[in-house]
């Protein structure tokens, strides 16, 4: 462990303190004391589930973010960030007088906890203010932007968001010392608690180095390192100044977020022309508990340091010592220069960190002392940096960017906006006059839509050619659930709008059961195809308007079947992508890790079934009772992926009733494992032995976790049919519109 990571670990852990994990100090008031998950470490997690609560939101009821975001003097509050950029404070000066360099690292540290495995993390939520982010050693000292930037957020008030703040002062960081950044868009709405959805990893100490690593391959869905960090540690693997170890670990964190190396290497590069690193003195002597942990008066304050002043010249923040280039506030091309021309050696910053300085044979620039223009300094490079001299891959990119600096310019602008964007989602949710023209591959593109609506006869008349189609109504509802339950609430990626289940990677995933996939849509697309033949004008429906009505029109049936006439609404308007515009790479990071929803969970899955859909559901932005209402709902739907009866508790499949919930809650049913991997069970009467259902622990779950099986208690109790049916539609709409953004 590198002494950074020393030093936090013993404001978590020990001298003095309780470690928060084990035997805390116990307080006497509501919310402290022993809690369920203390004794029940392995229970089911649920409490994702109930995150980001309306009752939460501080806001008033009828705000509409985009409408006051649109209200903005969007000039207006960007030359207050410029004005910022160069108004140095005494309580945490400017270093060389610009907090540029501050106010990048913040935006940059905000963005780049997004990861594209899960889409979690990343700047969209404002989530950096919370912890744990606000107390990583890998954020130290950026509580001091945030609370700069405040006096601006302050004034603006609710029409711009902390989330879109941050990134709109790292671009007006840029601009400040000369560069021209590519483009920005608001439209990131905070959130008022932590996400205590996202897993960081499993340690429970900082840096704990190697801990998230088998077989040499970091763990998924993890981006970092190690625990606390946003990437790569900057000393090296372990603290060890290794290049070539270091450009596994750059290649590999920069490409979980969705960066190949050119873009890695504009990113860094982009990164290190300004600004600098602090190391003035040893972290474990002289720097205090992060803001998690701070005293009160410190008031949201952390990383105290007693090293002297403790600011400027005598503050310490990663450890490392020094700014990469002559010029720390001036956008150039000297990074490059610098790297690639000189010869470095390892060294060791007075924090006691290794870094790399310039050799004496170099005759190598210096840079001036950030807080004393007339002292010089070594420049410096992390390992990280010397990893993209000394990696070939690595050093081609840095070396036609040397020589083309106006096409690194282009590549850096690019892959910052990408960086800072990511996470947003479709272009329709972006705001703001500063939104560049065109489309990135990236931000997954949908066309403009070719169709105007068609009227309500024609779309009652069209169900009924849907059903009485030769696709089974199941089949249908499985190929709608396949389109839309793609969708991330997390990165807002995904879902039934574009029909990307047409195309590749998603037709040949195995729970969409491709053959079956592939019969239905040709079916529907010819039914679509005739149908919209049939309209005047340019009325139509796209194909993922297509797919969607036909899911809608089996539920119906299925609920008429039961007894209960209803209407699943639907909203027109889908547009369909163009495969040459769908990102095959990106879009395999949909792929269900497993859908308990139809019952999947690949073999080679071993996370149990009942942790996977907790997880799914969470992406899906599902609550608890809307969890439930669609598992009981797609069990009575007959919509296994593969046919089988697993959690199929009834003798009438295809009918929306609450027979899955009568048999979960039946305590005439005894249940034991078919096998010792207790992934499937079986359902026999305890009076005759009569075996009746098998049902896998995704199925089970409703009736063992006393959360689930409250709610599914209430869909069996006798008179809640209607209820059930009502919540289940509802639940299924929400997922068949969740990426409607065009709305």
């Amino acid at each position: 462990m590198n002494k950074k990571a020393e030093t936090f670990t013993k404001h978590i852990v020990g001298e003095g303190t309780k470690c928060p994990f084990m035997n805390g100090t116990v307080k006497n008031t509501a919310g402290h004391g022993t809690t369920n998950a203390d004794w029940w470490p392995n229970g089911l997690k649920l409490n994702v589930l109930r995150q980001h609560d309306p009752s939460h939101n501080p806001m008033p009821d009828g705000f509409n973010y985009k409408k006051a975001f649109n209200s903005l003097n969007l000039e207006e509050v960007k030359k207050d960030l410029l004005d910022l950029m160069r108004d140095s404070q005494d309580w945490w000066p400017a270093d060389y007088g610009n907090y540029g360099g501050l106010m990048i690292r913040l935006a940059w540290h905000s963005a780049g906890t997004y990861r594209i495995a899960d889409g979690r993390g990343g700047s969209g939520t404002g989530s950096q203010r919370f912890a744990p982010l606000n107390s990583w050693p890998d954020n130290a000292n950026l509580d001091k932007a945030r609370l700069l930037l405040w006096p601006i957020k302050k004034k603006y008030g609710n029409a711009i968001s902390w989330a879109d703040l941050y990134i709109l002062a790292g671009n007006m960081a840029y601009e400040s010392m000369g560069f021209k950044t590519y483009g920005y868009a608001g439209g990131r709405e905070d959130i008022w608690e932590p996400e205590q959805d996202i897993y960081w990893g499993s340690e429970t100490e900082w840096g704990a180095n190697d801990k998230r690593y088998a077989d040499g391959e970091l763990e998924q869905p993890l981006a970092a390192v190690m625990m606390g960090w946003i990437y790569v540690n900057p000393e090296g693997p372990n603290g060890v100044p290794d290049p070539i170890g270091s450009a596994h670990n750059v290649r590999t964190s920069f490409g979980r977020m969705a960066m190949n190396d050119y873009e890695t290497v504009a990113l860094v590069a982009g990164g290190h022309t300004v600004g600098k690193c602090h190391g003035a003195a040893s972290a474990d002597q002289y720097v205090e508990a992060e803001p998690e942990a701070s005293p009160i008066h410190e008031m949201s304050k952390g990383w105290k340091s007693n090293y002297k002043t403790g600011i400027g010249d005598h503050s310490t923040t990663s450890g490392l010592e020094g700014a990469w280039t002559p010029n720390p506030v001036q956008w150039d091309h000297d990074y490059f220069r610098v790297l690639l021309d000189y010869d470095w050696e390892v060294t060791t910053s007075p924090a006691g960190a290794p870094q790399w300085r310039p050799k004496d044979s170099s005759n190598p620039d210096k840079a001036p002392m950030a807080h004393d223009p007339s002292k010089k300094q070594d420049l410096l490079m992390t390992t990280g940096d010397i990893a993209l001299k000394e990696d070939p891959e690595y050093r081609k990119i840095c070396e036609h960017f040397r020589d083309n600096p106006e096409e690194f310019e282009l590549a850096f602008a690019k892959a910052w906006y990408k960086l800072t964007h990511r996470d947003m989602g479709p272009k329709s949710r972006y705001l703001g006059p500063d939104i560049p023209e065109g489309n990135e591959l990236w931000q997954d593109p949908l066309p403009e839509p070719t169709f105007t609506a068609v009227s309500e006869n024609s779309i009652n008349d069209l169900k009924k050619q849907i059903l009485n189609s030769d696709i089974a109504p199941e089949a249908l509802i499985r190929v709608a659930w396949g389109s839309a339950a793609t969708f991330r609430y997390s990165d807002k990626r995904g879902g039934a709008n574009g029909a990307r289940i047409r195309f590749d990677p998603q037709r040949n995933w195995e729970v969409n059961n491709p053959k079956e996939l592939t019969e239905v849509l040709n079916v529907l697309e010819k039914l679509r195809s005739d149908f919209n033949d049939k309209q005047s004008g340019d009325a139509g429906l796209s194909m993922a308007d297509m797919i969607v009505l036909a899911g809608n029109a089996a539920v119906e049936q299925a609920a008429s079947r039961a007894g209960h006439d209803v209407e699943v609404p639907f909203d027109q308007g889908r547009v369909d992508a163009l495969e040459e515009e769908t990102d095959n790479e990106a879009f395999q990071h949909l792929k269900f890790k497993a859908d308990g929803f139809r019952n999947y969970r690949p073999d080679d899955q071993k996370a149990a079934g009942e942790d996977l859909l907790v997880d799914q559901a969470q992406l899906l932005n599902l609550t608890i009772p809307e969890l439930t209402a669609l598992i009981g709902g797609m069990r009575a739907l007959n919509t296994n992926w593969d046919g089988s009866d697993h959690g199929i508790f009834t003798d009438r499949p295809g009918q929306l009733t609450t027979d899955f919930f009568d048999v979960v809650t039946d305590l005439n049913i005894k249940w034991e494992p078919l096998s010792s991997s207790e992934l499937l069970f079986s359902g026999s009467d305890r009076k005759t032995g009569e075996k009746k259902y098998t049902g896998s622990r995704v199925d089970l779950i409703f009736g063992s976790n006393t959360e689930l099986r409250a709610v599914s208690e209430v869909y069996a109790a006798a008179g809640n049919e209607k209820l059930f049916v009502k919540d289940f539609i509802a639940a299924w709409n929400k997922v068949m519109n969740a990426d409607r953004f065009d709305r």
